[in-house]
């Protein structure tokens, strides 16, 4: 099996793909987490709240993650990112800052509604950034 996990593979499978596009998001998001060498892939699944994808380095011992990816049930369902808001930058000042929006610690947030291009782009650069620092965070 590979890194995503059985629960995750059958949430993706059970997801029927709505106009907005954010199975589409949600998936690349996925994968990119997927291929980074030595991450650990938490899928949590609230049925009719949320559905939690938690990344976090094999030697990850300060946190228990570095990056949450949750799908929000809704109509259409869309995506909010959340990252320890000292483990990435925002150069384009996209997302939310959160006073202890994240296991009780300043979060930085992104909501995607759907498939946009260059936010999903976006969202995976910081993902590659809070990979780094939450590495070296030991």
């Amino acid at each position: 099996m590979d890194a995503r996990g059985e629960s995750l593979e059958k949430f993706i499978a059970s997801w029927q793909e709505e106009e907005a596009g954010s199975k589409a998001s949600f998936l690349r998001l996925v994968d990119f987490l997927a291929a980074q060498p030595g991450i650990r892939l938490d899928f949590q699944s609230r049925p009719g709240l949320t559905h939690s994808l938690r990344a976090s380095h094999l030697s990850q011992k300060k946190r228990p993650m570095f990056a949450m990816v949750d799908v929000i049930e809704g109509e259409p369902r869309w995506l909010s990112v959340c990252f320890y808001d000292e483990l990435i930058s925002d150069p384009e000042e996209r997302g939310d800052f959160v006073p202890g929006g994240l296991l009780g610690e300043d979060a930085r947030c992104f909501d995607l509604e759907g498939w946009e291009e260059t936010a999903t782009g976006y969202l995976a650069a910081r993902l590659a950034e809070a990979c780094r620092n939450g590495q070296e965070e030991g």
